[in-house]
């Protein structure tokens, strides 16, 4: 029996790894010759990087970037296995973290230090980068990104922009000169990992959904809006790229319709990406049974979420999923309509957050075996009924007609009757011998 174990990371608590460690442990309880397949997996969120070079036996990689305020910070990404693909997370960089509450203000935050982090990747040999681009602290169109990129931003009298953009600068730039961009980004491949349909500008744009948890005040909602309008318009008369309407384009701050102008990016949905990544599609050929998971299991699992990418590249196989949350929703239900096709929850009962963490390689475990054994009950039931079925069937077989070999038994040993000829020949000669025996007696 092969088993795909593919969860998402337990949020602070339990990385995907370690996740599918413990479910195996409890399937082996049941089953301990499985062959169990370990895939750590994600959604292109917090944890893909981690997860990925789980997966692939990858390493991770430290380099200086500035930070959205201008401070130097160390940040972290990965190279995958093979060495020729590095994935990353922007809030390594340039996310809300490395903001206190105190200063944030998307105004004066910059992408810069992203783009430094995608430029030590390269410059490092990485030839494909996977970029999750949620969480960040800035609101400038991914200018600032641009800029470590060697994109040169020049104002009304013809002069370079050399400070930082940030959102409340982007108004100065007048025209955008493309020549100095870095030689490794025009012969890269970048994916980004974004889950957001928002576009650029608008009441559902950048600044008008995600402004305000970055520290904008209403008066700096329209200011940033009007400013990444500005810039949008002047990518599309200098680079002839539309990006104002494009489905993920507000993402990030607008760092989506960024690294579609400047670098040439494709945006997917995470999952995709990391399906893609971890090669789950060929793991799932042959597997008996998959099992995915994540902290809480609820309706909107089904939707972009790391149990439906699973569940996806399963369905495709004919390979039967089990979805183990931490805990369940009331309306986990729901996912039944999306490929998976049962769940269990973890935790055994109601119980402290902390209570649930401390013990949850245990509950993991458990949960693992319970789901193991629902399974074994499931199979000797199948095989009782195909017995069944057997026994029925041979009842209903036509029987032999009784007697019929008893008969040709009992012809075949009854003595054979004496030739007629014989029996003629005998009675003649006994009665000449009683005439000859007479004419003696008269003499």
């Amino acid at each position: 029996m092969k088993i795909v174990i593919a969860p998402d990371s337990f949020k602070e608590n339990l990385t995907s790894m370690e996740v599918a460690t413990e479910i195996e442990a409890g399937l082996r309880r049941v089953w301990p010759k499985a062959r169990c397949v370990k895939i750590p997996m994600a959604d292109g969120g917090e944890g893909t990087v981690q997860s990925l070079v789980d997966a692939t036996g990858g390493e991770f990689v430290e380099c200086m970037v500035t930070a959205p305020l201008g401070e130097r910070v160390k940040a972290v990404y990965g190279l995958l296995g093979g060495g020729r693909t590095a994935v990353m997370e922007m809030a390594a960089a340039s996310g809300l973290p490395l903001v206190p509450r105190d200063r944030r203000n998307p105004l004066l935050a910059t992408s810069y230090g992203t783009g430094e982090m995608l430029l030590h990747a390269l410059r490092g040999g990485a030839r494909e980068i996977i970029i999750g681009i949620g969480g960040s602290a800035t609101n400038d169109g991914g200018a600032g990104m641009a800029q470590a990129l060697g994109v040169r931003f020049i104002d009304a009298a013809g002069n370079p922009i050399t400070e930082l953009l940030g959102g409340g600068m982007l108004e100065r730039v007048a025209r955008i000169d493309m020549a100095g961009l870095q030689p490794e980004v025009r012969r890269s491949t970048i994916h980004v990992a974004c889950d957001v349909t928002n576009p650029l500008c608008g009441p559902s744009g950048a600044s008008h959904v995600y402004g305000k948890q970055k520290g904008a005040t209403a008066e700096m909602i329209e200011t940033l809006d009007r400013n990444l309008a500005h810039l949008a318009a002047i990518v599309k008369r200098d680079l002839g790229i539309d990006v104002v309407r494009r489905p993920g384009a507000g993402a990030a701050g607008g760092m989506g319709a960024a690294l579609i102008a400047f670098t040439g990016a494709t945006l997917k949905r995470g999952v995709e990406l990391v399906v893609e990544a971890t090669r789950l599609e060929k793991h799932m050929q042959g597997a008996t049974l998959a099992i995915t998971g994540e902290g809480r299991v609820d309706f909107q699992t089904a939707f972009g979420k790391t149990p439906s990418g699973v569940a996806t590249a399963a369905r495709r196989h004919g390979v039967p999923v089990i979805a183990i949350g931490g805990g369940l929703a009331d309306d986990a239900a729901g996912v039944f309509a999306h490929g998976i096709d049962g769940l269990e929850a973890a935790t055994p009962n109601a119980m402290e957050l902390d209570v649930a963490i401390r013990k949850s390689r245990q509950y993991l475990q458990d949960a693992g075996e319970r789901v193991a054994r629902l399974i074994a009950i499931g199979q000797r039931m199948a095989r009782k009924s195909a017995a069944d079925g057997a026994r029925k069937a041979a009842s209903k077989q036509p029987k032999k007609k009784a007697g019929a070999p008893a008969a040709k038994a009992r012809a075949k040993v009854r003595p054979k009757a004496q030739p007629r000829t014989a029996s003629r020949a005998s009675s003649k000669t006994a009665r000449s011998r009683s005439a000859s025996a007479a004419r003696a007696a008269r003499r």
